[in-house]
């Protein structure tokens, strides 16, 4: 699977694209109140990556497990020391809102945990190269 992203950013228009297998799709994402730039920024999208694939690889494992699973939320945070800086102290956590037993839903966290692509990319130190 072939993922990709991009902005294009002027003083007239602000555009973001993504891209999957070939499929792009806009997304709403407003420019800064000056024009320069996204008004969200990198680190949020950070974030809402972490989220949003725990999220779908929730059900996606649920499915596979056969694990009913009525709503999910997932909320992730990271401290930016400074400009330049890496981000320290990444954490996420997750509800699952199910009929299943505790046990069951528990093991549904941990096996997604173990899987979302977005996590285990971070967690592998995944080499960016800038060309």
């Amino acid at each position: 699977m072939k993922i990709a992203a991009a902005v294009r950013n002027s003083s007239a228009a602000h555009e973001v694209h993504v891209t999957t297998n070939g499929v792009t799709q806009a997304l709403p994402v407003a420019a800064k109140s000056a024009g320069k730039g996204s008004s969200v920024n990198g680190g949020e999208f950070l974030m809402l990556a972490l989220a949003t694939c725990y999220c779908n690889d929730v059900y996606r494992e649920a499915e596979r497990m056969q694990v009913p699973v009525e709503g999910v939320y997932v909320e992730a945070s990271a401290d930016f020391p400074g400009p330049g800086l890496a981000a320290t102290n990444i954490r996420y956590f997750a509800r699952i809102t199910s009929s299943a037993p505790d046990d069951v839903i528990a093991e549904l966290l941990r096996q997604t945990d173990a899987v979302a692509e977005v996590q285990s990319t971070l967690r592998s130190g995944a080499r960016v190269h800038f060309e």
